[in-house]
């Protein structure tokens, strides 16, 4: 199918099976390779690693938020999205790449797989429910099958009240979280907390109360579900069903699995099950989560890298180009394109969009990921605003203009929601900030807002403790 599946290395199993563990030491036994994880929180996580075992000068950390590339690195942890495109390295790990069929950013990890080799070796870590598009898409793949260490059955439903320590609750939006944390402080001395929108840092702290048995309980959303290694015995599900960004839907069977998988690490057995206002699970959903044994991913999502920017019509018919395979979903509305097509239509950013330069630059301000998850007019009109301010001073943001908006947010006061707030904006100017070419002095705009972000995240830490540990 395609002509570079040589050296191409699949590790599939499902969750608590040393997969992550054998493509690290595999990686650096090269001498060199880039590392493409899912999640921030995981490439920092490895970074540190890789830190201890090679050292400060060796070891590169690239994310949208965070970048530190020591002149010597040979070895780059990164987000999926951030992983270099054009750097050669002897090895390449792509990790869960069944999250090419998320809708979302399913069309970053079809990119990545097809495109990224390294020059001896490319290994992708991930589901098993993956292996039937792999096959599809590199005949010559070397699969590798990695069965659990421990064994996951279901107990029936349970009130939370009756729960054993050493349980996560697992719940889909946050105030849903919040009031359950509520509860089990109340009835239990309370609970640590964990959610997709906290930062690393705050996530970090959270987990080590935990771990450190301050606590016995955990309150998490799915964000849990993606590679954090806890010592959990049980995994109790309020609901079955998640609002994904367009519709409330029912979760599919591997991504209870993934959730549920967290329970028994390493050789200790784990649990999960649910509570009675979440409804019914089918008992052949039970059994495919007890057995690790999922449907297999038919398509996954595909959208052309190669972006011409010559022209406004170019970069659209770039688009629009649909892919050959029919396992492939074409990827329209990213948001991306989205927030692109929006400000094509706006009178005052259009006469500017004559030359590639500046066609190229609006695409990237697109890019700039909507951390505060606002969806609405106050988005785009920030985006707009941060154009104009580029094309308006030769593609640089003044000094004075980040300071006035990062000052705003150098305050660290305020309840739980008002510090979430505050480091889903600091994190958009985190992000800006490692655009090195928009800012003068790029490495201060980084330590800056990064400390900022580490500030509010320690205080949001204090603050979620002493609300939900008695």
């Amino acid at each position: 199918m395609y002509s570079n599946d040589e050296n191409l290395l699949a590790i599939l199993g499902p969750t608590n099976t040393g997969k992550t563990y054998l493509a690290f030491e595999k990686l650096i036994s090269y001498s060199s390779g880039i590392f493409g994880f899912p999640l921030r929180l995981l490439a920092r996580e490895n970074y540190d690693k890789a830190v201890n075992k090679l050292g400060l000068n060796k070891v590169a950390l690239i994310t949208g938020e965070e970048k530190i590339i020591p002149n010597e690195a040979t070895y780059f942890f990164c987000t999926v999205e951030s992983m270099p495109i054009n750097r050669n390295v002897d090895c390449i790990v792509i990790d869960e790449v069944q999250m090419a069929a998320d809708y979302e950013r399913g069309h970053i990890f079809t990119d990545r797989i097809l495109n990224l080799r390294g020059n001896f070796e490319t290994i992708f870590l991930g589901s098993l429910n993956i292996k039937n598009i792999l096959i599809k898409l590199f005949p010559n793949i070397k699969i590798e099958q990695k069965e659990r260490l421990s064994k996951l059955s279901f107990l029936s439903k349970q009130n939370i009240a009756k729960l054993k320590p050493r349980s996560a609750i697992i719940a889909f939006n946050t105030n849903k979280v919040y009031e359950i944390a509520e509860n089990i402080r109340t009835h239990k001395g309370g609970a640590a907390i964990v959610l997709g929108s906290l930062s690393p840092r705050t996530r970090n702290a959270q987990v080590e109360v935990y771990e450190n048995n301050k606590v016995d309980y955990l309150v998490a959303t799915d964000a849990i579900g993606m590679g954090l290694n806890l010592n959990i015995n049980h995994v109790c599900f309020t609901s079955l069903e998640k609002f994904d960004g367009r519709y409330n839907r029912n979760l599919q069977s591997s991504e209870l699995g993934q959730i549920a998988g967290r329970a028994g690490r390493y050789k200790n057995d784990g649990t999960f099950g649910y509570t009675k206002e979440a409804g019914k699970l089918d008992p052949l959903i039970i059994n495919s989560i007890e057995n690790h044994n999922y449907e297999q991913i038919q398509k996954i999502y595909w959208r052309n890298a190669n972006i011409d920017f010559s022209s406004i019509n170019n970069l659209s018919d770039s688009l629009k180009k649909f892919p050959i395979q029919n396992f492939f979903i074409h990827k329209k509305n990213a948001s991306d394109e989205i927030n692109f097509r929006y400000l094509l239509d706006d009178i005052e950013i259009k006469k500017y969009l004559t030359d590639s330069q500046n066609i190229r630059l609006l695409w990237e301000v697109c890019r700039i990921p909507d951390f505060e998850k606002i969806f609405n007019d106050n988005y785009l009109f920030f985006l707009k605003n941060i154009f104009f301010v580029l094309v308006k001073n030769d593609n640089k943001i003044p000094e004075d203009w980040i300071q006035d908006k990062v000052k705003k947010l150098d305050n660290f006061n305020g309840d739980i929601p008002e510090l979430s707030l505050k480091i889903s904006q600091i994190r958009t100017w985190t992000y800006i900030s490692n655009h090195n070419k928009w800012l003068e002095k790029p490495l201060y705009w980084q330590e800056k807002t990064q400390q900022i972000e580490n500030n509010l995240s320690d205080n949001l830490h204090i603050s979620l403790t002493n609300k939900f540990i008695d």
